[in-house]
């Protein structure tokens, strides 16, 4: 069996699910446009820079979700699902995931699992791996985070960390495959025997050509 590892943001979806869903709240009338708008496209643009310092951009990206209880958020991100997320869901990366069935499938990804876990259902991955929200007795998310953030090197060490539980390290695989558009994913594709670069930002596509990485088309 196949270990393969999905990237998700920009990746398998067109587009940023964290930077829209934060959008999303704005348009709704959720956030203020004039207090929110511009530190989301910052961090935004500092995480393609690399030079996200992901902790400070967890507090922010966090925050909406400590304000609200879990059955009002349940209820905008469907209408963010359909409105936003669906969209930017090609054939492409579909049958990107279809090729890849019957091997051991994750997608490890920097942003939280209440934004993601319904978008990779919709993909029908069955492992998720990303940045987890903190939540207090009652399931009300506390604008914290729970454990390490999924984030560059967190990346290595939550996909470690995940492969021990089921009884594994990558190196039982013959084949481990990570799929990632983001020169901030360098720590776990030089982790594997199969680095693919999708749609690689400028920094990464300079990697994968001077190191012979395939470099592969889904959403442009």
């Amino acid at each position: 069996m196949k270990l393969v590892l999905f990237d998700l943001d920009n990746t398998l979806l067109a587009g940023d699910s964290d930077y829209e869903w934060g959008q999303f709240l704005i348009d709704t009338g959720v956030l203020d446009r004039t207090e929110y708008e511009a530190r989301n496209q910052s961090f935004y643009d500092q995480y393609k820079a690399g030079t996200l310092d992901i902790m400070e951009f967890l507090a922010f990206a966090l925050a909406p979700l400590a304000s609200h209880p879990r059955e009002t958020l349940d209820a905008w991100h469907a209408g963010f699902m359909q409105r936003r997320i669906l969209p930017m869901i090609g054939a492409p990366a579909r049958a990107l995931v279809a090729r890849h069935a019957g091997d051991l499938c994750a997608v490890v990804t920097a942003t939280n699992s209440f934004v993601t876990e319904p978008i990779v259902r919709e993909f029908g991955i069955p492992h998720l791996l990303a940045t987890e929200p903190e939540q207090d007795g009652q399931g009300r998310f506390t604008g914290r985070v729970a454990g390490i953030p999924c984030f560059r090197e967190g990346k290595v060490s939550r996909v470690q960390a995940w492969l021990a539980g089921l009884g594994h390290e990558v190196a039982d695989f013959d084949e481990q495959w990570f799929y990632s558009d983001s020169a901030n994913d360098l720590p776990l594709l030089e982790r594997v025997s199969h680095p693919v670069a999708v749609d690689p930002d400028d920094r990464l596509r300079a990697v994968a050509l001077q190191r012979g990485w395939p470099v592969l088309a889904l959403n442009r």
